[in-house]
């Protein structure tokens, strides 16, 4: 398949409504396999809020808050997963969801700032939380650790993704190279502008004097990978009533784009508009970026120098080995359907077992 199409769900959530943005997502999601998308992308923390107000609140206040982000938060797997699973299964399109996920450790509360991995059979690939929130977001996220260092197989490719500020970590963007990434999904809270110290402060939000272009127009470049970018919109209206006060932001503008190989835009950013942006990529054009400049064949130099990745996740009772990776979970799912198309057990029952399984493991 050397032609794609993909989206980005540009689209409001129902902010701090875990319900009724799941309900949301769903729709976009419909929405989206019915223009043939075939990979969808959603923003950072879209379920079901990012913390806009983060550095204009006191630390009782932003204690409230995050007690309502927890409440509003997903467990993966958990019923929230099931149903948005179900939606990317009756689209046939692969999804990749921002959202607040809460600990899968027993008797914890906290949060992470959760990228959801969902293929087009319904069935959850994997996950990648931030591994270093960024500034006062440490206040509201746990950080993720090894495992979250994940590349997924998929009908169209292998798909990675990393958030926000992830984006400046050099060596985390080489690891997912190394991990044979080819469609990167970029996600982030919204679009803002960069000022000079003292400058001017007139221009409009979403004014295209943001580090997001370049970042991900670098990782492209460096990567050889497509890049869909996802960034938070948020119109003012919706903002419930009781945050208006403490939300004075200009962030939440959009600015949804795709970017090649080559670090060129596919489709422009787009502000100000909600919506499901597409974009066809095509390929082919990885591989004739690489084959002016490699970053993991000849432009690389591992006799001098080289990347240390770890290979455990951590737990209350020590370092455990990283199974689930990507590459071997894909693979565990083919040979599962293999087996299932030979038991007669249906896609149905089929995913309704592996989460029974997921869910069993959680509880360990």
């Amino acid at each position: 398949m050397s032609k794609i199409k993909v989206g980005v769900a540009q689209v409001a959530p129902k902010f701090l409504d875990k319900k009724g943005t799941v309900e949301k997502a769903c729709k976009v999601i419909g929405e989206a396999g019915k223009k043939g998308v075939q990979l969808l992308v959603f923003p950072e923390t879209f379920i079901a809020a990012f913390p806009y107000w983060r550095g204009c609140v006191s630390v009782r206040r932003s204690t409230e808050l995050i007690f309502e982000m927890q409440k509003n938060a997903i467990r993966i797997p958990g019923e929230d997963t099931e149903i948005l699973a179900d939606a990317a299964k009756a689209a046939d399109l692969i999804c990749v969801i921002g959202c607040n996920e809460l600990s899968d450790i027993t008797g914890s509360g906290t949060l992470y700032n959760t990228l959801l991995f969902i293929n087009n059979d319904g069935i959850i690939l994997g996950k990648h939380r931030k591994i270093m929130p960024t500034h006062s977001e440490r206040v509201y996220w746990g950080m993720g650790d090894a495992s979250d260092i994940a590349v997924f197989d998929t009908d169209i490719g292998r798909i990675g993704g990393a958030i926000c500020y992830e984006h400046h970590m050099t060596l985390l963007r080489y690891a997912m190279a190394v991990k044979g990434e080819e469609i990167h999904c970029a996600v982030w809270p919204g679009w803002w502008r960069m000022e000079k110290h003292g400058g001017d402060k007139t221009a409009e939000p979403g004014a295209r004097s943001c580090d997001i272009e370049p970042a991900i127009r670098q990782h492209a470049i460096e990567t050889q990978t497509f890049v869909i970018s996802s960034s938070g919109y948020l119109p003012p209206e919706e903002v419930p009533d009781n945050l208006k006060s403490e939300m004075q932001y200009n962030l939440g503008v959009g600015g949804a784009c795709v970017v090649n190989p080559a670090g060129v835009f596919v489709r422009e950013p787009v502000f100000n508009k909600e919506d499901i942006i597409c974009a066809e990529i095509d390929m082919d054009e990885r591989m004739m970026a690489k084959a002016y400049f490699d970053t993991m064949g000849h432009y690389a130099r591992w006799d001098i120098l080289s990347l240390n990745i770890a290979e455990n996740r951590w737990t209350p009772t020590g370092p455990k080995p990283i199974k689930d990776t990507g590459e071997e979970r894909a693979g565990d799912i083919a040979k599962l359907k293999e087996l299932a198309k030979k038991y007669n057990i249906n896609d149905d029952k089929l995913k309704s077992l592996i989460n029974d399984l997921e869910n069993m493991e959680s509880r360990r």
